[in-house]
C-alpha cells in the first residue's frame, strides 16, 4: 500500500498561497472579451468588438487596456491600424466614442442618474480599417499599475511598451499578421507615433518576430516637441483675424516672433500680454467654437491607485460641471457618466479594482517625462525608408496651427510630386493637400479644429478611406 503524503496545513495554506499568487501574476495574459452590446446602444453591437489587457512591464504590474474593432468591411484583407491617443494620460476612449469609433453620443439633456444613449456613428473609420485602439500610457483610462512606480514613464518608455505590447497581441493574434498595418495618433501622440514606428520597421529589418505588415503611419493635429508648433500662433492668429496688424508687427520686431513663454525684453513681454488677452478670448481647440469649460480635466490620486485589487471603490466621485448642450465638452460630459458605470465596467471586462474613478484625461497628477525633444527626426527617418505617411490638420485649430505643421513637413526637402491643390467631397474643397516624394502626403481638412474627425466627421472619414486604401486623397 502506497504511502500517503501528509501535508500540515500551514504548508497547505501556503500551496494555496502560491497558486493564487500564480493566477495573479499571469492576470495579465487572460482571455480577451468579446463584446456584443454595451449600455446606451439599443440591441446588439453591428461590429466585433473584443476588449483586454497586455501586461507590458512585468515588473509593476502595468498593463494597457485595448479596444479592438474588426473592420466592417473585409476584415481578412482590410488594413490594421493601430490608434493611440494624445493629450495629457487621454483616454483613446475619446477617439472611439467622440472621434473616429462606430458609436458615439446621442447629444441630449442628461441628468446624469440614467445611461448616455449611444448611436450608430456611419462615418467610422472601421469602415475602411479594422481599428485598435489602445490607451497608453499607462494611467490613461483603464490602463493601470499594481504598483505605482509603474506610473513613472515618459515618451520613450511608453512607447517601449506599446511596442511590448504589439509583440504580445500579434502573437495572440497571428491572422492580422498579413494585413497592411499602420500606426496612428493625435496631437501629443504626434510625437509617439513616428518614434514607434522607426523603432518597428528596426525590428523588421533585424528580422525580429512576429514581424508585422508595416506600412505606414498617419498622424492629425501632431505636436512635434519643438518650438516650431507654438511659433506659429502668432502668424495662424494674425492671418484669420484675431490679433491686428499693429500687434504682428510688433511681435515679430520686439519677439522676433519666437518663444512666447520667454519674453526677451520689456516691449516684448508687453506685446505677449495683449497677444495672451486676445488669445484667450477665443476656444483654441476650434476659432470657431464657443469657449466653453473643459470637461476632460481629471485627476488620479495615488493613495487611492495603492488599493488597487484589493478592494473595491466607488466610482463617480467628481463629476464634471455640465457645459451647454452646443459646446463640443458635452459629448465629454457624458463619457464621464457612461465610463464610470458598473454596468458598462462589466460589459468591458474592466477588472474589478483595477481603476477607481475615470476620467477622460488625467493632467500632471503622475509622473510623466517629455523626453522626445523633437519627433521631426523620427518622421525624416521613417518617410527616407518610403513609409506611407499621412499628415493632417483642421485648419481651425489654434492649438497646434496648420502653418507649423506645414512648416516642418517642408523642412523635410522632398521633392513635392503633386502640388499644393484642393481636395474634394461631393464636389466641393473638403481640403488641401500637398504629396511629396517618399510617399508623405500632407492635408488639411476644411472647418476642423484640434479633433478633426470629430468637428468634421464625413470629411475626415472620407480623407482617410481614400489614403488608407492607397488613392489620391
Amino acid at each position: 500500500m502506497a504511502a500517503q503524503l501528509q501535508v500540515s496545513q500551514p504548508l497547505r495554506l501556503v500551496f494555496v498561497l502560491c497558486f493564487f499568487s500564480s493566477l495573479a501574476s499571469r492576470s495579465g495574459d487572460a482571455a480577451p472579451t468579446l463584446v456584443d452590446s454595451l449600455p446606451g446602444f439599443d440591441g446588439k453591437l453591428p461590429f466585433r468588438l473584443e476588449t483586454g489587457y497586455v501586461t507590458v512591464d512585468e515588473e509593476n504590474g502595468a498593463e494597457l487596456f485595448y479596444y479592438f474593432i474588426e473592420s466592417e468591411g473585409d476584415p481578412r484583407r482590410d488594413p490594421l491600424l493601430l490608434f493611440i491617443p494624445g493629450g495629457d494620460r487621454c483616454t483613446v476612449l475619446q477617439a472611439l466614442l467622440l472621434e473616429i469609433g462606430p458609436l458615439k453620443f446621442i447629444i441630449e439633456p442628461y441628468d446624469g442618474t440614467t445611461i448616455p444613449p449611444l448611436q450608430y456613428h456611419p462615418y467610422s473609420w472601421t469602415k475602411a480599417a479594422s481599428v485598435l485602439f489602445l490607451d497608453s500610457p499607462v494611467g490613461a483610462g483603464f490602463s493601470f499599475s499594481r504598483n505605482p512606480k509603474g506610473y513613472d514613464v515618459g515618451d520613450v518608455s511608453s512607447t517601449l511598451q506599446v511596442k511590448t505590447f504589439l509583440t504580445k497581441w500579434f502573437t495572440e493574434h497571428p491572422d492580422y499578421l498579413a494585413n497592411p498595418f499602420y500606426v496612428g495618433g493625435s496631437s501629443r501622440s504626434g510625437k509617439i507615433v513616428p518614434f514607434l514606428v522607426q523603432i518597428i520597421s528596426e525590428d523588421i529589418e533585424a528580422g525580429i518576430k512576429p514581424i508585422v505588415n508595416l506600412k505606414g503611419y498617419l498622424v492629425g493635429n501632431p505636436s512635434t516637441g519643438e518650438s516650431i508648433d507654438d511659433d506659429s500662433k502668432v502668424p495662424y492668429l494674425h492671418g484669420v483675424g484675431i490679433i491686428p496688424d499693429q500687434l504682428y508687427e510688433s511681435i515679430m520686431e520686439n519677439c522676433q516672433g519666437k518663444d512666447r513663454t520667454k519674453p526677451r525684453s520689456i516691449l516684448c513681454a508687453e506685446d505677449l500680454r495683449r497677444f495672451n488677452s486676445l488669445y484667450d478670448e477665443i476656444d483654441e481647440r476650434h476659432i470657431l467654437y464657443k469657449k466653453c469649460t473643459n470637461v476632460s480635466i481629471g485627476h488620479i490620486d495615488l493613495t487611492t491607485e495603492r488599493k488597487i485589487l484589493t478592494e473595491e471603490t466607488r466610482v463617480a466621485k467628481h463629476p464634471p460641471l455640465r457645459p451647454p448642450m452646443d459646446c463640443q465638452g458635452y459629448a465629454k460630459y457624458l463619457s464621464y457618466y457612461w465610463a464610470n458605470l458598473n454596468i458598462t465596467r462589466e460589459s468591458l471586462g474592466i477588472k474589478k479594482g483595477s481603476k477607481d474613478e475615470w476620467v477622460m484625461c488625467d493632467h500632471n497628477s503622475l509622473p510623466y517625462s517629455p523626453d522626445i525633444m523633437s519627433s521631426i527626426k523620427y518622421h525624416r527617418n521613417v518617410t527616407s525608408k518610403g513609409y506611407r505617411v499621412l499628415v493632417y490638420s483642421g485648419d481651425h485649430d489654434a492649438l497646434v496651427p496648420f502653418l507649423g505643421t506645414q512648416s516642418w513637413v517642408r523642412s523635410l526637402n522632398f521633392p513635392v510630386l503633386d502640388e499644393w491643390r484642393a481636395w474634394h467631397l461631393d464636389g466641393q474643397s473638403a481640403g488641401f493637400s500637398i504629396t511629396y516624394k517618399n510617399n508623405l502626403t500632407f492635408a488639411t481638412i476644411k472647418g476642423g479644429g484640434h479633433n478633426a474627425p470629430e468637428d468634421q466627421p464625413e470629411r475626415g472619414f472620407t480623407m482617410f478611406s481614400r489614403w488608407i486604401s492607397g488613392d489620391p486623397i
